[in-house]
Parts: structure tokens; sequence; C-alpha cells
């Protein structure tokens, strides 16, 4: 079984019974491998969660650099788009819930800090940028607890506002 499939079968248990669930013997059972199969990939939760960690911000970045916009924070609202429509996002939920290790959280402490940091002296308006930056956190919660809140029209209508705070003058 290939090491996405086995974070996949995590992050399903985690979504549907909580992180007190997450033990590598449920995550086994639900991906359906025997657990030494688990722990050929994974030898411990611990590792298991940095692999949740690491798969995300990996998916973030490539998103990003997926995006054909020209400013960091058009690129950052484009991929947020992208993960909101894909029903990716859910992701962020589950490892900030799956873990209260900050020893495992700190890449995502330090993706965060990049994503909202980078470039900013280098567009239009750095606080508009900061404020769509942080609009996409909030529409990234929102969605990751309630999918269904926010329809195609409802995301088209925050795309437009958003993009058009980025706009100089």
């Amino acid at each position: 079984m290939r090491r996405d499939e086995l974070l996949d079968a995590a992050e399903d248990l985690l979504c549907d019974q909580g992180s007190a669930a997450l033990t590598l013997s449920a995550v086994a059972d639900r991906a359906g491998v025997s657990k030494g199969g688990l722990l050929y990939h994974f030898g411990t939760k611990e590792a298991l969660i940095k692999g949740m960690v690491e798969r995300l911000i990996e998916e973030f970045d490539d998103l990003m650099a997926a995006q054909p916009e020209g400013t960091y924070t058009e690129r950052y609202l484009g991929a947020t788009l992208v993960a909101v429509r894909s029903g990716r996002l859910r992701r962020w939920a589950v490892v900030t819930g799956a873990s209260g290790n900050l020893f495992l959280l700190a890449p995502l402490r330090e993706a965060m800090s990049r994503w909202h940091r980078e470039g900013l002296g280098d567009e239009p308006d750095p606080l508009a940028s900061q404020i769509v930056r942080l609009a996409c956190e909030g529409l990234w919660d929102v969605a990751s607890h309630d999918p269904q809140l926010n329809t195609e029209a409802d995301l088209r209508a925050l795309e437009t506002r958003l993009r058009a705070l980025l706009k100089p003058g």
C-alpha cells in the first residue's frame, strides 16, 4: 500500500471519529492493511502525524506554484480557493486537531509564517494583502468545519471582492 493511501486512511479516521481514535491499529484497519504494513511506512503515531503535516505543506505549496496570478497574495488566494472547491482543505483541520505536540506542528507553524510573510514588501498594498491572506485563513477554517456552507456563487463573490482589495488605487 502506498504512503498516501495510509495518510488518507488516517485523515478519514480523524474526520469520522476524532483525534482520540487515531491509533496505528485503527489506521491499519481503516486502510485494510496489517499493522506491520503500516509500521513499514510509519513506525509511530508521531511519524504518521508528521507525514500528514508534511503532505499538507507540500500540497499547498504545489497549489501555490500552480496558480497563474502574479503576486504572492493572488496565488495564495487562488490556491486557497482551489483547496476549498476540491475539498482538500479538510486536512488543515485534521492535522491541526490531530496533535497537541508542538514539535510535530512546528513545520506547519513555519509554513504558516512563510505563507503570511512572504512577498508582502513586493505587494502594491501590503496591508490589503495581509487582510486577504487572513480572510483566506478564515475561509479555510469555516470550510473545514462546514464544507457545504459556501456555495460556488458565494465563493465567486468572495473571490471577486478579495481580488478587488488587491488592486492598486
